[in-house]
């Protein structure tokens, strides 16, 4: 449907483009991340304000590689459709846009759909009508292999130069867009926007940038409540209010015991970031060096000062996943103080033992067994600084594989020899493991690594992320 048939609309208000700036903004964020529980009291005194949009991020890297590649959702598609629900419908009761970002949690083609199919479903029930803009951010492979062939594709930080094998062992690419397809897409008049993978701030600031507000505070705004209430003290998952003006804006949480302070708002710089006072982002960076925060009272606090840098040359980030096998693992916990004070090395000797037990039947290549020692060093590895010992140790069997019977057989093998091992100055022979369930091989599917986290240079910034119009009318798609 070509945009010149919804043309240029302001959601039931007088007609205005990207000109008329307003004196102020409402800028809504329903959810950190929605599909895992939008917190009903907050969101809806949110709405009562009437904000001007109302957006939710979707996704996120933070939630690691297996998404992407196995196309499925981290939320429960039940409380998807409860948070997805709460939000289109607010939307429309107040004639204002909708705008989602990295739709599915990992903003792929099928994230997209799964998306979008949920949203069809409530459209029916309630037969709403609506102008739906859907942004694409899936990426063919034979568009990267010719940036690498122009080069026009580096790492983003300190990553591996990319390799043409990396493209094409690549089970799903994505690109993070930037606000300027969804700039397109209000441009076009649509009601709603689900967008495939995105810069989490710039589906907040797309809106404002739209509506003729400075980019540098409309970015740094959409940095700050993509995350819902967690810049507040204390902080939390409830949805939060930007007013935005000319010279700055003022956050405000929509939980009355949530305070946006001062500290708060400017601690949450360093969220995610190496530096407090620069974050990259699509087509520039955010300069924050001079941003200002002040108390408005005891809950508000008004931020100035950010000014927006743009890069000589548009880069948009890749994000691609390689599949690596078929994970199994399970759980047990070492108690007697003789194994405690002696873990690692108990841990060690196990694998050793397994290595030698399997080697003829299995190809030490097909698999990887790793013992995670929660309560020494699980979490941080050789990072750790700590060394105490402690009063039990959750060990993790983790075994990943290339088929599911290589890394199942391995990890009932790996159990069964810690579960008997005879450590020096053992004392009971009933076993070392204190298993918590039963099945207690637990399959973990597929297993994915990031293999594309590269930039690329681009001409245009909306030229990765096709854009399709359709009508809703009464619930029924049209066109």
């Amino acid at each position: 449907m070509p945009s010149s048939i919804w043309g240029r609309r302001r959601h039931g208000k007088t007609v205005k483009g990207a000109s008329s700036i307003m004196d102020e903004m409402r800028c809504f964020c329903a959810s950190g991340q929605l599909g895992h529980g939008i917190p009903r009291p907050a969101f809806e005194r949110g709405i009562s304000l009437k904000p001007d949009y109302i957006g939710a991020d979707c996704g996120s890297t933070d939630i690691g590689p297996y998404y992407l590649g196995a196309g499925t959702c981290d939320g429960h598609p039940d409380i998807i459709r409860r948070d997805l629900e709460m939000v289109l419908l607010a939307g429309r009761r107040l004639d204002v846009p909708v705008i989602l970002g990295s739709a599915g949690s990992a903003g792929g083609e099928p994230h997209l759909q799964l998306t979008l199919r949920v949203l069809y479903e409530i459209a029916q029930r309630h037969r709403l009508s609506f102008h739906l803009a859907v942004i694409h951010a899936e990426v063919d492979k034979s568009y990267v292999l010719n940036k690498l062939a122009a080069n026009k594709a580096r790492p983003c930080g300190r990553l591996h130069e990319l390799t043409a094998g990396h493209i094409e062992r690549a089970t799903r690419i994505v690109g993070q867009m930037g606000m300027e397809p969804f700039i397109k897409a209000l441009d076009a008049g649509a009601d709603v926007i689900v967008a495939g993978r995105a810069c989490d701030a710039a589906v907040f600031a797309a809106m404002p940038v739209w509506k003729g507000y400075d980019k540098g505070l409309a970015m740094h705004l959409g940095k700050i409540i993509e995350c819902s209430s967690l810049s507040a003290e204390p902080g939390g998952r409830d949805a939060i209010m930007a007013t935005l003006d000319r010279d700055g804006f003022v956050l405000e949480s929509m939980n009355p015991i949530r305070r946006c302070t001062p500290h708060s708002v400017a601690a949450h710089s360093l969220y995610e970031q190496p530096d407090p006072f620069e974050v990259v982002e699509p087509g520039g960076r955010l300069d924050m060096t001079e941003s200002r925060y002040v108390p408005i009272d005891e809950r508000r606090t008004r931020v100035t000062g950010s000014r927006w840098e743009p890069n000589p040359v548009y880069t948009i980030k890749l994000e691609g996943v390689e599949k690596l096998g078929y994970r199994y693992f399970s759980l047990g916990a070492l108690r007697c103080p003789v194994s405690t004070g002696q873990a690692k090395s108990i841990l060690a000797k196990v694998e050793g033992i397994v290595g030698e037990l399997l080697n003829g039947d299995f190809d030490p290549r097909d698999y990887r067994l790793k013992f995670r020692a929660y309560g020494v060093d699980g979490a941080m590895g050789d990072g750790e600084t700590v060394r105490a010992q402690p009063l039990e140790i959750m060990v993790v069997t983790d075994v990943v594989a290339r088929t599911p019977e290589i890394a199942q057989a391995v990890c009932s093998v790996a159990r069964y020899n810690l579960l008997h091992y005879f450590y020096d100055g053992i004392l009971a022979t009933g076993g070392n493991l204190a298993v918590p369930f039963v099945p207690a091989d637990v399959s973990g599917g597929e297993v994915y690594e990031f293999s594309l986290y590269h930039l690329i240079e681009v001409d245009d910034p909306c030229e990765l992320f096709p854009m399709e119009l359709i009508e809703i009318r009464e619930g029924a798609r049209r066109g």
